[in-house]
């Protein structure tokens, strides 16, 4: 629970507060005194009689009433404490520094329950233990360094590590990232980062409060309240970043199937984050450069104009710009001439526009002017302006800030020598901006950005998709393991799901009858083994009933071989669809080009089932080898529709079916009318 005694606290005290601002105690006291916070202070030490210019109190007997307490002191003393100050002082929020709790100990764990029991019997607030505090405009609660500027406008930022939100804030100090609030959540006994947005969402008013957020999460404890807050608060306006550590972890699992063996608890991570609209960040630099990029207005295309007075940074961001998807356009005709007729001799205005290392701060405000006014295909401007030595940057950096804020088309001010023109970055970053100072770092955010769709909407897609009678064969199932291709085969038909023709059968005359019916050529698959191919237990491009015979017999010798089945062949590209169920999170949908592209490079996206429309386009078309299903080289494109449709059905299926835990359609043939599953298998587990 969050609460006002949390948030602005009349009163804090700091149980172990001291002298030494090396040490959290101390560091605490000296952080909210040069916050400026406006409340009283109280200190317990029993120790001192004054802390940093504060009369001290020796024992927390002497207290009075206080709000809000931070516990500094070790773990075995914190339980007494809150109880006590709970039960006495009527203190309803608490911040506790400590570690040696659950994070370390059976031991440890027994004392933060203590804790965890009296906030909950007093209805108090509690933060941690094992954190680095929380600070906000009204109290900098916290014992690390930096501070950074904070705004109200400024990114929310939630950390499940105190040392890496540490990190975090050093990365955006130094890029001018201003922030609202700092909620370091530690071991998040009480209080998650699910809690926090909760908190956020429910109180949210668009006036008010600040409209990014940045997170730092260690374990996802409630998939279903992140997913909830998050989408709601992208809805209302807010922009949501996050990194998730920890991602490799289920690597190794075993599995039985392709999708057992991609799927894993990323997937689901990967599929949440898709399906609330946060935007995925894999580093410190790119978390704090996405944050960057969301205090600037949102872009509404992909043309984009650099204006660079160093040729190198401007090739590589082209470069970056265009791997992501992104357009360098060519910059020509009359408003071209006329922007390289004010500029120096050797300037290039084709795009990167290129002012020399001679350029002056006049020009470069030109070739600004030039993009926002003169080139129309132009959606955003990239300036790319260090030290060459040459111009004096003061100048070029006041033109800088005040085409900023002129422009309705946003600039992202590249100043990489922050070094060299330390002071002058800073006073740059002093008037309100951002800086990227790497322009690869920039692109890749970027591109994580533009390539992340809004959260999806909550309705279940139930056109065509009978679910009593899924429920009913699922129900009729009695034992776990994979189903028959028979029961395969009435739940994809449930689905609306399009199989190629078949058969299955212990009898040669029948199943050489089938194939006569549908016509040769034919496939033939042993059914029982689970990998089919790795026991030779598939044979294509059957043409006669003499070879489908001698096929039937030698496939019936295989181990565990009970029956084998026969498909009309056909022909198209092979794309893949799969799910797994993971605890939490429910299932996870995954798609991609068949073969080697999902058991060998892992070209594979993910999705949260129930899947709508938009997010099953978003999945294909975030794919490495989407140029193949959209077509390349002379060669036809699958129907792209088509096959985000099946992936809807499926998921669809799978929301009412939790039974079901793994499931392959590999392949599915595809080609520019049809998708049309050729081999599936499903694992049930009741």
């Amino acid at each position: 629970m969050i609460n006002e005694q949390l948030l602005h606290p009349e009163s804090i005290v700091v149980i172990g507060g001291s002298n030494n601002i090396h040490k959290p105690g101390g560091a605490i006291v000296r952080n909210i005194l040069q916050g400026g916070y406006r409340g009283t202070l109280r200190i317990v030490n029993p120790k001192e009689d004054e802390v940093q210019g504060i009369k001290v109190f020796h024992d927390v007997k002497e207290l009075p009433p206080t709000d809000l307490a931070v516990i500094v002191v070790a773990a075995k003393y914190c339980p007494d404490y809150v109880e006590f100050l709970a039960a006495e002082k009527a203190v309803r929020a608490f911040i506790i520094i400590s570690a040696g709790f659950g994070e370390e100990t059976k031991a440890g764990a027994a004392l933060e329950k203590r804790v965890l029991d009296s906030c909950e019997r007093y209805g108090a607030a509690l933060i941690g233990p094992n954190c680095i505090g929380l600070m906000n405009s009204w109290h900098h609660s916290v014992f690390t360094k930096p501070i950074p500027t904070l705004n109200p406008q400024g990114a929310d930022f939630i950390s499940g590590s105190g040392a890496t939100a540490v990190f975090i804030l050093e990365s955006a100090v130094t890029k001018g990232l201003p922030f609202n609030s700092v909620w370091s959540i530690g071991n998040g006994k009480q209080i998650g980062i699910e809690d926090v947005l909760q908190y956020m969402d429910e109180n949210f008013d668009a006036e008010r409060d600040s409209k990014v957020k940045l997170l730092y999460i260690e374990n996802v404890g409630n998939p279903d309240k992140l997913l909830f807050h998050a989408s709601s608060l992208i809805r209302k306006g807010c922009r949501i970043a996050a990194i998730k550590a920890g991602s490799s972890e289920s690597g190794s699992r075993a599995a039985s199937s392709h999708t057992g063996a991609i799927a894993s608890s990323d997937s689901a991570v990967e599929a949440l984050f898709r399906k609330a609209g946060i935007v995925r960040c894999f580093s410190r630099e790119e978390l704090t450069t996405v944050g960057c990029i969301f205090t600037l207005p949102p872009i509404k295309g992909k043309n984009f104009a650099i204006v660079t007075h160093a040729g190198g940074p401007g090739v590589m961001l082209t470069d970056a710009l265009s791997k992501g998807g992104m357009n360098i356009p060519k910059l020509e005709g009359q408003a071209a001439d006329e922007l390289k007729a004010q500029l120096f001799p050797g300037s290039s205005v084709a795009n990167p526009i290129d002012i020399l290392a001679t350029g002056t701060g006049e020009q470069l405000g030109i070739a600004i002017d030039f993009c926002e006014n003169r080139f129309e295909n132009i959606d955003a401007i990239f300036v790319i302006f260090g030290t060459p030595g040459l111009v004096q940057l003061y100048e070029a950096y006041d033109v800088l800030h005040k085409k900023i804020l002129e422009c309705k088309k946003p600039i992202f001010p590249i100043l990489p020598s922050i070094h060299t023109a330390g002071p002058e970055v800073s006073e740059f970053l002093q008037k309100g901006h951002v800086n990227f100072s790497d322009e690869v770092t920039l692109a890749t955010a970027l591109t994580q950005v533009m390539q992340t769709p809004p959260p999806a909407a909550p309705e279940i897609e139930l056109f065509g998709v009978d679910v009593p009678r899924i429920r009913s064969i699922i129900d009729g199932i009695k034992t776990n393991g994979y189903v028959s291709p028979d029961i395969v085969r009435q739940l994809f038909t449930c689905a609306g799901i399009p199989m190629v023709p078949e058969m299955v059968s212990d009898k040669k005359e029948t199943l050489i009858e089938f194939a006569q019916k549908v016509g040769y050529p034919v496939v033939a698959k042993v059914v029982g083994p689970v990998h089919k191919s790795d026991v030779g237990g598939v044979a294509l491009n059957i043409r006669t009933p003499e070879h489908l015979a001698l096929e039937f017999d030698r496939m019936m010798k295989i181990h565990d071989a009970t029956a084998i089945m026969v498909q009309k062949m056909i022909k198209g590209t092979e794309v893949f669809i799969g799910a797994k169920y993971e605890q939490r999170f429910g299932h996870v949908v995954l798609c991609g080009l068949g073969g080697i592209f999902v058991e060998v490079l892992k070209d594979v996206k993910s999705g949260l089932a129930p899947l709508s429309y938009p997010e099953a386009f978003s999945m294909i078309r975030s794919l490495r080898g989407y140029k193949i299903i959209k077509g390349t080289r002379g060669q036809k494109g699958i129907n792209e529709q088509r096959y985000a449709e099946i992936i809807v059905r499926l998921s669809t299926l799978l929301r009412f079916a939790t039974e079901i835990k793994e499931m392959d359609i590999n392949p599915l043939l595809a080609d520019d009318k049809d998708v049309i599953a050729v081999d599936a298998r499903i694992l049930i587990e009741k």
